[in-house]
């Protein structure tokens, strides 16, 4: 005997299955807010600034070399949130790990190849350190890392003036190997007679691998399980300790690629490089639509977010409007993305019951 299961008007259809609209299955992606973002602030400024050269390819090799130096971190800091943590020590990272390749290189004559590698080594450790001390005491990984961003700023600083009685180091261009690491990090790539950075491309690299390990990997699936519900990933059999650790690695690791970007492309550094650099990825991650409780985001959004600053920030240059406005802008677009992102959310939960 069969039985056929009808619904409420008995058209003989299983009542369990429901068609979503594609549109609306495309709207509650987590990165959809930021593309329309990205496209209303490119009309926006090439109507205002088309004419200030914002249209250019020069304008446009500008404001995306901008976006690339926060997007670098932000693809690394959106799998940490949508992870369930914080980073606020990249920003001195940056610049304790630039004055790593500096001060190795251009003041005791290193090869610049291994100055890098000592770098890469410091970070993973204070990356592990960072995972570690937040899993080991359980305090929140903003307090943890609030703790590092200090010590570690505060440590360059003393550590720079003993070593060299400044804070600012240049001459990395005369260190050995130099040539060969500028060709990596640091060499612009022409086209239509305008240079992009190479950057740009690291960003890009960065980003699409990202976004294949969150959604094509069971490293990207523990990801969004300990982001979402700890103790259930937990239960299911997720490394949460070892998933967790990676991804503080993860960015440190991408503070010390910038950092090696701007230190060969300046043939220097600062100190103070990478100042509040860890709150503006941050906002350029929750702008890109991952939640700041974790587990809901995306790589792909971190770039939209990092986009959009790059060209409001130059944008803003184009357009001749006080750069004073920036800040204002900072602090509207944060807002209006956590509200936005907070209705998507819960428009994406409806969607799926």
């Amino acid at each position: 005997m069969s039985i056929t299961t009808t619904g409420p008007q008995g058209t003989g259809k299983d009542e369990r299955v429901t068609k979503v609209n594609p549109l609306r299955s495309l709207l509650v992606r987590p990165e959809m807010g930021a593309i329309a973002g990205s496209i209303a602030v490119w009309i926006f400024f090439a109507i205002v600034a088309g004419n200030s050269g914002f249209l250019t390819l020069s304008g446009t090799a500008t404001y995306l070399s901008v976006s690339a130096e926060l997007g670098i971190l932000a693809v690394a800091v959106a799998l940490l949130m949508i992870g369930g943590e914080f980073d606020l020590s990249i920003g001195s990272m940056i610049g304790a790990t630039s004055m790593i390749i500096t001060i190795l290189s251009a003041q005791f004559g290193w090869n610049i190849w291994a100055s890098i590698l000592v770098a890469v080594v410091f970070a993973l450790a204070i990356g592990f350190l960072n995972g570690y001390l937040v899993l080991r005491t359980g305090l929140p990984s903003f307090i943890v890392t609030l703790g590092s961003l200090y010590i570690i700023r505060g440590v360059t600083i003393g550590v720079t003036r003993a070593l060299t009685g400044r804070t600012q180091v240049g001459g990395l261009d005369l260190a050995p190997g130099y040539d060969s690491a500028h060709a990596i990090f640091a060499s612009p790539i022409t086209i239509g007679g305008a240079s992009f950075p190479i950057e740009i491309v690291w960003w890009l690299v960065i980003a699409a691998l990202a976004t294949w390990v969150l959604l094509r990997t069971s490293f990207g699936n523990w990801i969004f399980g300990v982001g979402g519900d700890v103790q259930a990933a937990r239960n299911v059999g997720v490394p949460v300790k070892r998933v967790k650790i990676t991804l503080f690695m993860m960015t440190a690791l991408a503070a010390c690629l910038l950092a090696a970007i701007q230190a060969i492309t300046f043939t220097g550094s600062d100190v103070l490089r990478g100042q509040d650099n860890e709150f503006l990825t941050i906002i350029a991650v929750v702008v890109g639509g991952t939640l700041l409780t974790g587990g809901y985001g995306s790589a792909i959004g971190s770039v939209f977010g990092a986009l959009i600053f790059g060209m409001v920030r130059q944008g803003i240059v184009f357009a001749g409007v006080d750069a004073d406005w920036y800040q204002a802008f900072l602090g509207v677009m944060l807002l209006l993305a956590v509200l936005l992102n907070s209705y998507v959310r819960k428009y994406a939960l409806e969607v799926r019951r």
